[in-house]
């Protein structure tokens, strides 16, 4: 795909195209969703973010590095916390989803079963986008807030005896590691009973492998993420580690060849998936 003037859409009424500038760190997730759903066998269809990217004008920043690499990398991870989402949904069918600082995630409306409720927890900014791209449901609120800003916890409203999922896809990629610390605390504290999917980072993820594997420049690095994160709130019962390295997808096969010369580097080399309950 290249940075060709967007495609606009017209109205009913013929009125002139509607088209946004979108900054480029929310509007290259939904991109590369919109990519992947356009490929033979791919990890994630997102037919919304196809649909919204008509509407918006690709930047520079959107088109540099191997985007193919990132496109993989960013599919593979929305698949593995997709998958996190949907069994929680089936286990719990009316139960809360808490999508913390998902950008333009379009994870609602590829999961929702129908009964769930969800929460999209984001800066003002980014939520403004949201109503201008996406369209409202009943069972879905967005609620100003952020990690660093954690005062959105006392405005939710959900009932004591409710099932809880957070989810952090993307949000704790940008912050630096006590920030991170902090934010899992928090939730620890003030949720007597929840799950959370959260994306963390691996020590390595700057280093040349880990930037050939599509990562990006993150704000924390952990060489061991399952005993940080135990140590951080040490009542969690159960966590478990996913690799995109691990996925059985053949575009990651040459790179499970490399990685498996060195397996201590698994869950270094790039971002991972930690399910945690408590």
């Amino acid at each position: 795909m290249t940075s060709s003037p967007s495609i606009p859409v017209h109205t009913p009424t013929d009125s002139p195209p509607c088209t946004y500038q979108v900054p480029a760190d929310l509007l290259q997730p939904l991109w590369l969703r919109s990519r992947e759903s356009l490929i033979d066998d791919g990890l994630v269809y997102d037919p919304i973010a196809a649909r919204a990217c008509q509407r918006c004008h690709l930047s520079d920043d959107c088109l540099a590095g191997d985007i193919d690499q990132k496109q993989l990398l960013h599919a593979t991870l929305t698949q593995l916390c997709d998958v996190e989402v949907r069994r929680f949904l089936t286990l719990y069918p009316k139960a809360y989803v808490i999508n913390v600082g998902a950008g333009l995630d379009t994870r609602f409306y590829r999961l929702d079963n129908g009964l769930c409720h969800w929460v999209e927890v984001d800066v003002d900014e980014t939520l403004v986008w949201r109503q201008k791209l996406f369209h409202h449901s009943e069972r879905y609120n967005m609620v100003c807030g952020s990690v660093p800003d954690m005062s959105w916890l006392s405005e939710l409203n959900i009932p004591e005896d409710s099932p809880i999922l957070l989810v952090c896809e993307q949000a704790l990629l940008t912050q630096q590691r006590n920030q991170v610390a902090h934010f899992v605390q928090k939730v620890g504290c003030h949720f007597a009973h929840a799950e959370a999917c959260i994306v963390l980072a691996g020590d390595r993820t700057e280093s040349y492998w880990g930037k050939r594997m599509g990562c990006a420049q993150y704000r924390h690095g952990l060489k061991n993420p399952v005993s940080s994160v135990v140590s951080w709130l040490p009542w969690i019962y159960r966590i478990t580690l996913r690799s995109p390295l691990e996925h059985d997808c053949k575009r990651w096969s040459a790179w499970q060849r490399i990685v498996s010369k060195l397996p201590f580097m698994k869950h270094r080399l790039t971002p991972v998936l930690l399910h945690v309950r408590w």
